[in-house]
């Protein structure tokens, strides 16, 4: 027989999930659509009356983001101008009605290619809080989620958090989405940056794109091509000219690979500059 429960505090929902197989339900923006008109066959664990998952907070190492917050949340939480990609990319996810229930841990979960809050959270170097009833551990974002729908989440396990370092909290940072519409819309590419400027040069660089592999990634070679670099230089062909050897693309209806490919320098210009302050949206081809 299905079971349902709704439980109020994190060790009574580690305990379930340590007895028998579950599906957790936070936002159910993901949940409902995947289950469609399908009769419920596995456990749902209801995590919506676990009140302590909810909420940003600063500690003295971290910022920590409880699995439950939602994108509106994010949104008007004030933070560090480094998480202005993040709140960025929070307006993109799905319509305001979706921000304000869909949750930042079951957009990782999910674990889709076109996932909006992956990017910008790989570049503040963000990693993942699992529990199970006997073990807490951490694991970075980008070792989290392994591929298209798949995850290293234990089936005892469940997220509590996700949490940014804070040493990493630093610089300007822009989202940049690539779409066939301009609302409600699935990426077919997106960049997210983010920059430390000192004296006028590019001190560091973190750049992440999504939707053009399996999984978002870190683009080692724009990075290394963007430290150094006075601010007034020419960045558009350092980003033109970098290696983007993380990246493989697919073709599906909302584009070609080569396309795709081509788009996700574009975007990543733009989320350079934009973090720069620089809006101009005259990129070379």
């Amino acid at each position: 027989m299905t079971r349902y429960a709704k439980p109020t505090t994190i060790d009574e929902a580690l305990a379930l999930l340590g007895e028998d197989r579950w599906r957790i339900l936070a936002g159910g923006t993901d949940f409902y659509p995947a289950q469609g008109a399908k009769p419920f066959r596995d456990n749902i664990l209801d995590i919506n009356g676990l009140a302590e998952l909810r909420g940003i907070e600063e500690t003295s190492e971290h910022w920590r983001i409880g699995a439950r917050t939602t994108w509106t949340d994010i949104v008007r939480h004030p933070l560090p101008a480094a998480f202005d990609a993040l709140k960025a990319a929070a307006r993109e996810v799905g319509s305001v009605q979706i921000q304000n229930v869909a949750s930042v841990a079951g957009n990782l979960c999910n674990a889709s290619p076109a996932a909006d809050g992956v990017p910008a959270l790989i570049v503040l170097d963000a990693d993942v809080e699992l529990r199970s009833a006997r073990a807490s551990r951490h694991m970075p974002l980008g070792e989290f989620i392994l591929g298209n729908r798949r995850t290293a989440l234990q089936p005892a396990e469940m997220v509590t958090a996700i949490r940014v370092p804070k040493r990493c909290a630093v610089g300007t940072s822009a989202f940049v989405k690539l779409g066939a519409r301009r609302y409600l819309v699935i990426s077919i590419a997106m960049a997210a940056a983010r920059l430390v400027v000192e004296n006028g040069v590019i001190a560091d660089a973190a750049i992440a794109v999504g939707s053009c592999s399996a999984v978002a990634r870190r683009l080692a070679g724009v990075e290394a091509a963007l430290r150094g670099q006075p601010t007034k230089a020419a960045l558009v062909d350092a980003v033109l000219s970098a290696p983007i050897d993380e990246l493989s693309p697919i073709a599906d209806v909302r584009g070609s690979a080569e396309y795709r490919q081509d788009a996700a320098r574009e975007i990543v210009v733009r989320a350079v500059r934009a973090a720069l302050g620089q809006h101009d949206d005259k990129v070379a081809a």
